[in-house]
């Protein structure tokens, strides 16, 4: 059994002030006996000001978030997702990467993943997203060995592109990670099916740390996010909602569900490559 918290957050483009918020959300899970923990995407900064996200953000090697959130998984004995950072790069055309890391309980970092799909999107008019122009996206699917389960690792847009979740998990992974920060009309219209989706199609548990409501920016446009945290079963059952506030959320996951599930209906062995059209 691994006892998992989902630690929702309502970032600001502040990530001094957002480290302490989340460094204490981790630190009330542990408390609570939480092993493995799981930060949303973009933990250190919501921003869609390219100038102040140049101002802020920083290489891995020099990242304060990462360095400090190490410290704290070290001290505390457990397994941190770290949904994802807004990091420097140095990539030619100066854009940023939107990284996960998995950090084991030593505070070593066992596992890196890049996002692979940009949020390129026009929602409705309103909602444009031209994720692209300030990220790079990474260029190879990640799974890692952390609290006694594999976990495949994905962010937030990778959730609309089952083929990556299919090669996850016939890799072997039992746990996919999807930390996001969902807009608020996709989030209503899509967040729940699809991640319940993903989940009855691998038959993995899919644990999904959110961002939620309406995000306190400096400079740029703002945003809300619409929360939700969720933990589902490899059956396809919510095991757990994180609702629309800040907080945390606990869920217990005992892996032979991932064998039982498979077993029932055994699609991952069942896929046939087909011609066409």
């Amino acid at each position: 059994m691994i006892r998992a918290a989902l630690i929702q957050l309502c970032a600001s483009d502040d990530p001094v002030a957002n480290l302490a918020v989340t460094e204490g959300y981790v630190r009330e899970a542990a408390a609570e006996g939480a092993t493995l923990i799981a930060t949303p995407e973009v933990t250190n900064c919501v921003s869609s000001s390219r100038a102040h996200q140049e101002a802020v953000f920083h290489h891995e090697e020099d990242d304060p978030t990462l360095a400090r959130l190490r410290d704290v998984a070290a001290e505390l004995g457990v397994t941190l997702l770290i949904g994802s950072l807004g990091l420097r790069t140095r990539d030619a055309d100066g854009r940023f990467a939107n990284r996960s890391f998995l950090i084991a309980p030593d505070g070593s970092i066992t596992a890196r993943y890049d996002k692979l799909h940009m949020f390129d999107v026009d929602v409705d008019g309103d909602n444009v997203f031209r994720e692209s122009a300030g990220y790079r996206p990474g260029d190879r699917a990640v799974m890692a060995k952390g609290a006694g389960a594999q976990i495949g690792m994905t962010i937030c847009y990778d959730l609309r592109f089952p083929t990556l979740h299919a090669q996850l998990a016939r890799a072997g992974a039992e746990i996919i990670t999807v930390p996001a920060a969902f807009t608020v009309p996709t989030g209503r219209a899509h967040w729940e099916v699809l991640l319940r989706a993903r989940a009855i199609e691998t038959g993995c548990f899919v644990l999904a740390p959110a961002q939620c409501g309406t995000h306190h920016t400096t400079r740029g446009a703002a945003r809300a996010s619409w929360g939700h945290s969720l933990a589902i079963s490899p059956w396809g059952e919510v095991l757990a909602d994180g609702g629309e506030a800040p907080g945390v959320t606990h869920a217990i996951l005992d892996l032979e569900q991932v064998a039982a599930a498979r077993a029932r209906i055994p699609n991952l062995q069942n896929g046939r490559e087909v011609p066409g059209p």
